[in-house]
């Protein structure tokens, strides 16, 4: 049996042509596709782009509705705060006309107030 013999560059070279040139035969050999099958294949792909395209603007507006009613839910919070608030300055502001009332109501009818009193006096100093 011959030895394993190195091929030099020329023959390396005339192999990777008559590879190409196989490949080549072989490409056009290959039945050309048909019309139809092209067609399906186009309207696959863009069924597909479609779809994707669909399921992208779902999703945008998915976030756009959760941002939406994250915003409606923290304004929400915003005017229960608000409306606890100014119950309260009510609350406040009615505990003190009824106790001020009260207070009204237990003095005496023929004795004059401590802002009576005052005026009073103001109105003597003003007349000397």
């Amino acid at each position: 049996m011959p030895a394993f013999k190195l091929p030099d560059f020329n023959e390396r070279a005339a192999a990777s042509r008559q590879a190409k040139e196989r490949a080549l035969q072989a490409l056009r050999a290959k039945p050309a596709l048909d019309p139809a099958v092209v067609e399906q294949r186009k309207a696959a792909e863009a069924a597909k782009k479609a779809a994707e395209v669909a399921r992208r603007e779902a999703r945008r507006l998915a976030a756009e509705e959760e941002k939406r009613a994250k915003e409606e839910a923290i304004e929400a919070e915003k005017r229960a705060v608000e409306e606890a608030r100014l119950a309260a300055i009510a609350a406040e502001e009615a505990a003190r006309a009824a106790a001020e009332e009260a207070r009204r109501k237990a003095l005496p009818r023929g004795l004059p107030t401590a802002a009576l009193m005052r005026a009073a006096k103001d109105a003597a100093r003003k007349g000397k």
